[in-house]
């Protein structure tokens, strides 16, 4: 009895282990079975799907194809194309900024002593072209030395290949960078000779500056002119901005007087931002405007007051600040 007792524990123990077994299998084989599935989902999503969007992305209408181009041509009209300019310029510049700074310090010391000692030979009253000629001709015979002995050319040379080599670069293209590196300037000299005939003590006259638009010829402008007649606009109360506003004025009122008024046939006008003088008890200011009127225009003053007038008149300025003109109605 004991050893069938024995015997169905033993069974049971094993079907329990066979059991426990199993499950194992069974749960791993799910899991391999899910790994399987999940790997090729993702093989197919990475691998297949890319491949038939790439091949439907390059389908495009003729009409997709057209707009692409029409973006493709607007952006290169926008394209920055004097900013590009400038930026390849001062690529340029550094690059040559650059090429300079390979010249040694001896080097360019070298060439400022020879340039001094040059210009010590020549009179230092001299104007700047005999100083620029002098310092030209030293320029000329250094880079002939250096390329002479570049090429072969010349044995006796007191400066080495490499050294001439450098002066040739130096002296040649980048002359004018290397000359601001050294400070070298030589101000040009300008003699200016005027030619002046006034006489002594006379202030001179200014016909050439004349406010506002340009005056017909029916005008008759006349600068530094004074012409008298009756007022038919009193100036002091009537401004215009230049005189051919003022001559316009004269015309207008011209055209517009009645069968028994006087017509404008002179316009006086003060372009003079100081005033301007006249033989009566008033201040004669800025843009004042008259409109007179005469049978036969007379002259009151033309240029300059005369010596007579200004003795009896202090006050008077030597030049006639009017300005005036006479038309035909």
């Amino acid at each position: 009895m004991e050893e069938k007792q024995k015997l169905k524990k033993v069974e049971m123990a094993r079907g329990k282990w066979m059991s426990y077994k199993r499950t194992t299998i069974v749960i791993c084989s799910i899991n391999i079975f899910v790994a399987l599935y999940v790997l090729h989902s993702l093989y197919t999503s990475v691998y297949m799907y890319p491949f038939s969007d790439t091949q439907r992305a390059f389908k495009y209408t003729p009409q997709q194809i057209r707009k692409m181009e029409e973006s493709i041509q607007l952006r290169k009209q926008l394209e920055p194309v004097e900013l590009i300019n400038v930026l390849n310029g001062l690529k340029n510049k550094l690059a040559m900024d650059e090429k300079m700074q390979q010249i040694p310090e001896h080097i360019k010391q070298k060439i400022t002593d020879e340039i001094l000692l040059t210009l010590k030979d020549v009179n230092a009253n001299e104007d700047a072209i005999v100083l620029q000629d002098a310092v030209e001709s030293w320029r000329r015979e250094k880079l002939k030395e250096a390329t002479e002995l570049i090429h072969e050319k010349t044995s006796n040379s007191t400066i080495s290949l490499k050294e001439a080599r450098l002066l040739a670069r130096a002296l040649g293209d980048n002359w004018a960078e290397l000359s601001e590196e050294i400070g070298l300037w030589i101000p040009v000299q300008i003699i200016n000779t005027e030619h002046d005939d006034k006489p002594e003590g006379e202030e001179e006259l200014d016909y050439e500056v004349i406010a506002g638009k340009q005056l017909p010829l029916q005008c008759h402008a006349e600068v530094h002119t004074d012409y008298g007649g009756d007022a038919v606009r009193w100036g002091l109360t009537h401004h215009k901005e230049s005189a051919y506003d003022c001559c316009m004025a004269c015309l207008d009122q011209a055209k517009q007087a009645g069968p028994n008024q006087k017509k404008c046939n002179i316009w006086v006008y003060c372009p003079s931002e100081t005033g301007c003088h006249s033989p009566d008890i008033y201040q004669h200011k800025h843009q004042e405007c008259w409109l007179k009127y005469a049978e036969n225009p007379k002259l009151n003053f033309k240029d300059r007051y005369p010596e007579s007038y200004r003795n009896a008149h202090p006050n008077a300025p030597v030049i006639v600040p009017w300005m005036s003109g006479v038309v035909s109605v």
